[in-house]
Formats: structure tokens, C-alpha cells, sequence
């Protein structure tokens, strides 16, 4: 009997390329990159689900936006401005009522990448109506005040507002969020003695219009988050007292707080939902002195 293995029984030739503890590992590898790809879809589906769904609740609960309304929407650039609008536009899609939205970005007088926030509003079929203005030359070299921003957001409310009525708009959008109404109740509780915070939704007498904050249920992580994950245009603000103001300092309070105490925000929050006024000290009684 020959002693040569016969090409029937001869064991298969391997490509040289092949190597069966490499290969294993790059299918492994191309397995796990499959289930990571598709477990990070479906997480951002849901965080995108449960984030739309609590703007959805601030504009029910407060009654923000009404069938035929034209809604304002005020752009910044930072994140918050272009976190509102992309979900107006995505709740618009499927809200029970009718509402058009109109984008505006009050220009100061700063160099910013506004061309980006117009391909960023054109992919949504919306306008960006700049407005131009001299308020950064107003108020940090002809009035060069110590505390520039109560005058700089007086100005640009007024613009803002202005070119709203311009276009026929009967709410205007802000993007303050769940931060934002506690660093304010912490600035007002400090500066002036008061315990209040701004109001998810309120009538301006002077102008007539109705402004909305449907952003006030979402913590600002929150926010920044959906912004990265939604890839969102996010413009640096130029301002030069930018990280020096006192709502600054408020910020880094609230941080340092919600560091020690995680459901501080979520317990503020409840707070403001179920105030109770018997639970402070009652009103002074006007009578003779005793």
C-alpha cells in the first residue's frame, strides 16, 4: 500500500492568509462593534423619546402652544436655542395642533457663524430672520457698565420681541431650561431678598405676546447631551463677560449642590410643582403697634 496520502484523504490546504485564532477574533470584534452599533440606536431612540416626551408635557401643562399659533423661536447659537427648535420641529410633526415656527437670531454686532444656524434652519424649512443690532457696541463701550447683562438682555428682549410682532407671531420660544429656573431662584433669594423664579409661561402686558420656555422640565446635562447625540449646531458664545457673571456663580452653586445631593434638581422641580404657601411664614398683620 502506498504510503502517499491520497488526494481524497489529504486534509484542506488553508489560504496562507488564514488564521483561524486571528479571523475568530475579527468576528468577534465585527459581533460586538454589531450589538454595541444597534444597543446604542436603540438607547439614543429612547432617550430621544423620553426627552420629547417631557417637552410634550411642559407645553400641555402649562397650555404653551394653542392650535394656529406662530411661535417665535429665539436663536442663540448655544445649545439650548438649537436644542428647542429641533424639537418644536420634530413635536410638530405629530402634535394635535396646528403651529408654524419662525426662527430669529438677534445679531449684536459680535463675529459669529450665523451662515451655520441658517443651513441648520433651512434643513427644517424655517427661516432664520437675523435682526441687526449694536448692542455689544452699547453696552461694553459706550456704557461700559460693572454688570453688563441685565442692559444686554433688556436690549435684546427688545429686538427679539420687535421682530416677532414683525411677523405676525403670537409666542415667543426661549430656551431656558430646569437649571436655569433654579439658578434664578438662588439669584433672586441672594441679590434681592426673594424667593421666585421665572414662569414656564407668561403674558407680556406691553406687548401682547405670550412667552414659552418648553425646555423647563429638562436639566441642562440633559439637554447637552440629546445636543451631541442629535449632532446640533453649537456656536461659542463671544460675549466677553462670558464665565465671570453672577448667574455664572450660581451655576457652579447649583453643580456643587446637585454633586452632593443627586435629585436636587428633580426635588426642586417637585417643589415648584406642589408650592405651598401656608408652608412659609404667614403675611404681616398691618395693625397698632402693641
Amino acid at each position: 500500500m502506498s504510503s502517499r496520502t491520497t488526494q481524497k484523504n489529504r486534509p484542506p490546504v488553508l489560504p496562507l492568509c488564514f488564521s483561524p485564532g486571528r479571523d475568530l477574533s475579527l468576528s468577534a470584534v465585527a459581533v460586538i462593534i454589531v450589538v454595541a452599533m444597534i444597543w446604542s440606536y436603540n438607547m439614543a431612540k429612547d432617550f430621544r423619546r423620553r426627552l420629547l416626551g417631557r417637552v410634550k408635557k411642559a407645553i400641555t401643562d402649562f397650555g404653551m402652544i394653542a392650535d394656529g399659533d406662530r411661535v417665535a423661536v429665539g436663536m442663540s447659537g448655544g445649545k439650548d436655542s438649537t436644542s428647542l427648535l429641533h424639537a418644536l420641529c420634530l413635536i410638530k410633526r405629530s402634535a394635535p395642533v396646528k403651529f408654524s415656527l419662525e426662527a430669529v437670531f438677534v445679531d449684536m454686532g459680535w463675529l459669529m457663524d450665523v451662515p451655520l444656524l441658517q443651513e441648520f434652519c433651512r434643513s427644517r424649512d424655517i427661516t432664520l430672520h437675523v435682526v441687526k443690532t449694536d448692542i455689544a457696541e452699547i453696552v461694553f463701550e459706550a456704557r461700559r457698565e460693572d454688570s453688563p447683562c441685565a442692559l444686554c438682555a433688556h436690549l435684546r428682549r427688545g429686538a427679539f420681541h420687535g421682530k416677532a410682532l414683525e411677523l405676525g407671531c403670537s409666542k415667543v420660544a426661549l430656551g431656558h431650561h430646569l437649571d436655569d429656573a433654579i439658578e434664578t431662584f438662588f439669584m433672586s433669594l441672594f441679590y434681592t431678598g426673594q424667593m421666585r423664579t421665572f414662569s414656564p409661561s407668561t403674558f407680556l402686558d406691553r406687548s401682547g405676546l405670550t412667552m414659552i420656555r418648553p425646555l423647563i422640565y429638562l436639566p441642562s446635562d440633559d439637554i447637552r447631551a440629546w445636543a451631541g447625540m442629535e449632532n446640533l449646531p453649537v456656536l461659542v458664545n463671544p460675549c466677553p463677560a462670558s464665565g465671570r457673571t453672577k448667574r455664572d456663580e450660581a451655576r457652579e452653586l447649583v453643580t456643587e449642590l446637585a454633586a452632593r445631593y443627586p435629585d436636587l434638581k428633580a426635588r426642586f422641580l417637585n417643589a415648584l410643582q406642589n408650592f405651598d404657601r401656608r408652608n412659609l411664614w404667614p403675611d404681616i398683620q398691618r395693625r397698632e403697634n402693641f
